[in-house]
């Protein structure tokens, strides 16, 4: 089935500057995971899964490869590269930068179709915050993990995976010329035909071998692991927290500490592990030439669908129990604990206040407040909260006004940066930043890194951290960020082609 037809591409053209062909066939024996294997061999590709939750979180796998465009951002200074090689661009601030090239490729959606069709997948690091809010201070000392402010593919095709439906959507763009006649635009859309066509038997006749998982359900020694700090250094970082809490500058803080794996395994197959030991709504691969991105985050930070936005705080959690009775045990036990809820409920209101700043006065509510979601090894206490976005704003403008999340920060949110920067060694990197996808329809659905690994060069990157406040004992939060840490080295550590002895 092809969708748009001809006459329905001239009525857009009159409107948009892009307009996305879609293919759809069936899926038949193709998983999301054979099918980007397919598209593996490329340096710049990727796949977005959602593997738990409901229809709206898990319809869709996207992936694409061979981006049009990629920009990447460090230290104030950008790059665009296309098929005409490199170039410097200038921007004050990569969000703007993004919004302007965005709105070049303006292009209609499609109400039976995926949300993302084309547009824009990456990455805003942590430190990027610099940017959208001039007075938040980050750590610049320190060698950190080599990540870029902000690294962003721009790809016109993609594969999606209607897991519903049992169907492969392929998709191509046209991009209407100016001053076009209709024979012009014809031409492009039969080309446009032919490009899907011959992608198709491109992938059907692709060959794939996909080696076969390892069994994960032993336990593994961490022994190949680096933290930044120590033990005690972590302990004495929360001390010095929670003198900040009790002097009154903040209510909550979020540090961390990040574990250097040497002589990483092949990405793919770390992600392949990850995504059955940890399955969660933001699954993500991100090939981007010298680094790679593996995740499984739980949490939201930002999407924008139309003129509604929506965050969803995360802050409280209790491991799965062993069975129903325990589970339901573990329930009860989390909305008893009156520090957990209080945290929670905080860290809500900071959700609001971001919201309210781009939201239409007396729109932003919490539709849904401290509900327990679980998922395969934990549960969370989750609410919502969303607002309508005021018409002058872009969508990008509610990202930058949520970033980044409360729950990696803290509150009040610039304070609790600045302690941050304080406090933690070296830059973060990933880490508390923002990955997901940015359409061309205007359009965003952004997760909160965590629960992800960062690989460059024969090093992976893992950090995890959790919130202080004025009651938190030390070797409590040091165990809590060990803890956070240990489905992803466990990942790597089952990964690897043989154990390396002689760690530490």
């Amino acid at each position: 089935m092809i969708y748009p037809c001809f006459e329905e591409v001239r009525t857009f053209a009159h409107t948009f500057s892009t307009i996305p062909i879609c293919k759809s066939v069936h899926a038949d024996t193709e998983t999301p995971i054979g099918l980007y294997h397919r598209l593996a061999d490329d340096p710049y590709s990727f796949l977005l899964e959602s593997v738990e939750g409901g229809e709206k979180w898990s319809r869709y796998s996207f992936m694409g490869s061979k981006p049009f465009q990629v920009i990447t951002g460090k230290d104030g200074s950008y790059t665009l590269t296309d098929q005409q090689g490199s170039r410097p661009v200038t921007a004050a601030d990569p969000a703007v930068l993004l919004k302007d090239h965005l709105n070049a490729f303006h292009s209609p959606s499609y109400d039976e179709y995926p949300p993302f069709l084309g547009g824009a997948v990456g990455y805003f690091s942590y430190e990027a915050v610099r940017y959208f809010e001039p007075n938040s201070p980050v750590t610049q000392a320190g060698r950190g993990t080599g990540a870029y402010d902000v690294h962003l593919m721009f790809y016109d095709r993609l594969l999606i995976f209607d897991h519903l439906k049992q169907k492969i959507i392929l998709v191509a763009h046209l991009f209407v010329p100016e001053n076009y006649d209709d024979r012009q635009l014809r031409e492009l859309y039969m080309k446009a035909l032919s490009d899907l066509e011959e992608w198709e038997r491109e992938l059907y006749t692709r060959p794939v071998s996909i080696p076969q998982l390892p069994s994960l359900d032993r336990e593994v020694v961490f022994d190949c692991a680096y933290s930044n700090l120590t033990r005690h250094e972590y302990m004495e970082l929360v001390e010095r927290a929670k003198e900040y809490i009790r002097a009154g500058d903040i209510f909550q803080v979020v540090p961390s500490q990040r574990w250097e794996y040497r002589n990483a395994p092949a990405p793919m197959n770390v992600y392949r592990i990850l995504r059955v030991l940890n399955p969660s709504p933001y699954m993500y691969y991100l090939r981007m030439g010298e680094e790679t991105i593996v995740g499984t985050s739980p949490e939201l930070l930002v999407r924008v669908d139309g003129k509604r936005v929506d965050t969803r705080p995360i802050a409280g959690s209790r491991p799965r129990g062993k069975n129903a009775q325990e589970d339901e045990e573990m329930v009860r036990d989390l909305y008893r604990d009156e520090k957990e809820k209080a945290e929670h409920i905080m860290l809500v209101d900071l959700g609001r206040n971001d919201v309210g700043r781009v939201a239409r006065y007396g729109t932003v509510e919490v539709t849904q407040q401290m509900k327990i979601e679980k998922y395969s090894h934990i549960m969370h206490l989750v609410s919502n909260v969303t607002g309508e976005l005021v018409d002058s704003y872009h969508a990008l403008d509610a990202f930058r006004a949520c970033f980044p999340a409360g729950t990696v920060s803290g509150a009040p949110k610039i304070r609790a940066m600045e302690i941050i920067a304080e406090l933690e060694p070296e830059p973060r990197g990933i880490y508390a930043g923002a990955i997901g996808y940015f359409s061309f329809t205007g359009q965003l659905d952004t997760c909160i890194a965590i629960r992800t690994i960062y690989f460059r060069g024969n090093c992976a990157y893992v950090q995890a951290g959790g919130g202080v406040v004025a009651d938190s004992v030390p070797d409590n939060e040091y165990i809590e960020s060990v803890n956070k840490a240990k489905g992803m080295l466990k990942a790597l550590q089952l990964a690897g082609e043989k154990m390396v002895e002689g760690c530490l």
